[in-house]
């Protein structure tokens, strides 16, 4: 069994195009798993088409990762390859465009020491802030698809064998990235059209709060001042149009990181450098998390939330209908790009600088009610259950999803 060729053509086509929107004279930096090499070679071959300057591939190996976490001394794992993030952040500093492939085993650091994969982890995220700013201040061009990997094929059908499991995964990727149908990139001219009918209405509506109630859910998500909501196709500070994640569903904004009250609890489990975290359930008082358990990988969890003063705070709240194609697939796909767009969710750690009605400042940001953090990570709190009410500035309640779809 093979993967779809023309489909592998298609989603790199959509990739370049759509995706990071690739202009003339760019260049274009991807990250990639070595598996996703074929996908890799047409991205590139779409984006010279495209008048790309220069491509430039760096790709990570599974093997070799496990290697580090069973044989590198102890001392290392407080280490990051800082000098590579300092050199993607100039990069995007002379208007590279970025490009992730995902597609690793989302289990991949299940089975080795979490002091270990918690203390990289943080020297990662410490390392990598020249790269992440530029990226969630929208500086540039981005986008994020996928590739599916033989391991994480696995996870999510272990009841085949590799080769069916990679197929019924990329099947499955192409489905959702709209990359199945005759020409993806009107499918997804038509699919922003969509979101932006949303976005635009609750921009007119411009709520202070949004409340959530459903089974152990009962949330006030205040929403920063001057936010804005956005979703699909975004014009980055540079100008340029893209699709930072393919596929995308949600529509998002930036709540205020001291207005969050109450309980919720994931609808969906979050995989999260390698350790699966499952049935979270928080607490917040005035924004911050102050309880917090989960009934599996609780411990990295509560690391996570101690990483700094920011990641018990949430910086993203994301609204996707239950309806969602990724959603009626039935598949957990074990990767946020994904599940997030199977269903509602909130991030914790930094905030989107972008989802603001004017460009502000990082100090008027914060007064703003923004977010900043180290962190960002995205886990669900959708499902067909779950009522979402806008809350306007007089405290006047406006139906916004009943049972987990659109009230308009």
């Amino acid at each position: 069994m093979k993967i779809n060729e023309d489909k592998i053509d298609k989603l790199a086509h959509l990739a370049v195009k759509r995706g990071v929107g690739l202009q003339r004279g760019q260049n274009l930096l991807i990250t990639a798993p070595i598996e996703s090499l074929p996908l890799v070679r047409k991205i590139a071959e779409h984006a010279y088409k495209e008048g790309a300057h220069i491509v430039t591939p760096l790709f990570n190996d599974s093997d070799i990762t496990l290697s580090r976490f069973r044989y590198a001394p102890d001392e290392s794992f407080d280490n990051s390859t800082d000098w590579l993030f300092k050199g993607m952040g100039e990069a995007f500093d002379t208007n590279t465009a970025r490009m992730a492939i995902a597609g690793d085993d989302p289990m991949l650091l299940s089975e080795m020491n979490p002091d270990k994969v918690s203390r990289a982890n943080k020297a990662m995220a410490k390392a990598y802030k020249p790269a992440r700013e530029r990226i969630t201040e929208f500086k540039i061009n981005w986008n994020i698809v996928s590739w599916p990997g033989k391991a994480w094929a696995k996870r999510v059908f272990p009841e085949l064998d590799t080769d069916e499991a990679v197929v019924k995964l990329a099947d499955a990727i192409f489905d959702a990235s709209r990359a199945s149908v005759d020409d993806p990139v009107k499918a997804w001219d038509d699919h922003n059209e969509k979101l932006r009918i949303k976005t635009n209405w609750l921009n007119q509506q411009n709520f202070a709060a949004l409340q959530y109630n459903g089974p152990n859910t009962n949330l006030r998500v205040g929403l920063a001042d001057d936010h804005e909501w956005m979703g699909g196709a975004s014009k980055a500070q540079n100008g340029i149009i893209c699709n930072p994640n393919i596929p995308s569903e949600e529509v998002f904004t930036t709540p205020h990181a001291y207005k969050v009250e109450g309980t919720v609890v994931s609808t969906k489990p979050l995989s999260y450098q390698g350790t699966l975290i499952e049935n979270i359930k928080v607490k917040f008082e005035k924004g911050k998390i102050v309880e917090a358990s989960a009934s599996k990988g609780e411990e990295v969890l509560q690391k996570v939330l101690k990483s700094d003063e920011g990641a018990s705070r949430i910086g993203e709240v994301a609204l996707v209908p239950h309806s969602s194609p990724i959603s009626q697939s039935g598949i957990v796909f074990f990767n946020t790009l994904f599940d997030e767009n199977a269903s509602s969710h909130i991030a914790l750690g930094q905030c989107y600088s972008k989802c603001f009605k004017s460009d502000f400042s990082k100090e008027e940001i914060s007064k703003k009610g923004g977010n900043s953090s180290m962190i960002h990570i995205d886990w669900m709190i959708g499902s067909n259950e779950i009522d979402v009410d806008g809350i306007d500035h007089n405290e006047n309640s406006v139906p916004v999803f009943r049972k987990g779809e659109w009230a308009n």
